[in-house]
């Protein structure tokens, strides 16, 4: 068992801490929010009074925060946790950032001889919950080893994608996708359901057939097909709107980079950014059928 430092614990990384406090690991928290704090002090995790009393004799460090400006300034910014880290702790970053951020954190903790991958998460709140994620590592293969000691009582699923960025340019290759997905087949269901078929019918036809798929199967974003899923429950994350638009965003800005072509990315990210300007941010990414179902006039 190791001692672990985990800075953020917001709707994903709060679960994720209780799982590593559940393994037996030795947990020091921290985070802005008091209720967050004081589920993980119930939980049996140590209250950080700081954040850099996370580093205390780590032997990893896990940060789980909103965007790659929080990344940089909590690691490299003034004061940064760089000042403070020891030179046997391993950082473990699986928030969802730009490459480009994680880059530039891991070469400025290794200046200061301290590892570092980035390994952004799959696998949504529940498996966040049932210590069931899939974990995407950028680093080196010495250092995605150790990091296994640790992501595998929060995950099933642990891949090495390549070097420092290659998790970050996985995940959102992935997020992309599964956003496609998500608005053929709320599409596909929709215009079944406008001539009369039954949406349970419907699906299992398409489960059958070649337009099966894992928002289909799995994640149904029609109401009352599947239970237990967001779309049957009001669409209540899950996995929010704004935070599907902030990775296609993320995907976009890569694209650019590369000049890659990604014509469905880029209206997935417009049909997402609508969902936002109707104010419905907080909701479910599966919330994007009401975007066909719900029609005027």
């Amino acid at each position: 068992m190791a001692k672990v430092g985990f800075i953020g614990l917001g709707n994903m990384g709060g679960p994720m801490a209780i799982n590593l406090v559940k393994a037996g690991h030795e947990v020091t928290v921290f985070d802005l929010s008091d209720t967050a704090m004081a589920q993980l002090k119930d939980a049996g995790a140590a209250l950080a009074e700081k954040i850099s009393d996370v580093c205390a004799d780590a032997d990893f460090v896990v940060s789980m925060l909103p965007a790659g400006k929080h990344v940089r300034a909590i690691f490299t910014g003034e004061d940064g946790l760089v000042n403070y880290l020891d030179k046997k702790t391993l950082v473990i970053d699986s928030s969802t950032i730009d490459a480009e951020s994680a880059q530039f954190v891991g070469k400025a903790l290794a200046l200061a001889g301290i590892s570092f991958v980035d390994a952004p998460v799959s696998g949504g709140v529940a498996g966040a919950a049932a210590g069931t994620l899939t974990f995407i590592v950028g680093g080196s293969e010495t250092n995605f080893d150790k990091a296994k000691t640790v992501l595998a009582h929060m995950g099933k699923n642990i891949f090495h994608a390549g070097e420092i960025g290659a998790g970050q340019v996985a995940k959102i290759c992935n997020n992309m996708l599964l956003s496609i997905l998500m608005a053929g087949t709320s599409e596909a269901l929709q215009l079944g359901v406008d001539h009369g078929l039954d949406a349970k019918v419907l699906s299992d036809i398409m489960l059958a057939s070649s337009g099966r798929n894992w928002t289909l199967e799995l994640y149904n974003p029609c109401p009352d097909v599947l239970p237990n899923v967001p779309s049957s429950n009001g669409y209540k994350p899950g996995f929010m709107v704004d935070l599907m638009a902030k990775d296609l965003g993320l995907a976009q800005q890569a694209a650019q980079q590369t000049n890659s072509a990604t014509p469905m990315g880029a209206l997935a990210k417009n049909l997402y950014n609508l969902m936002q300007n109707q104010g419905k941010g907080s909701e479910d990414f599966s919330a994007i059928f009401k975007l066909y179902s719900e029609k005027k006039g």
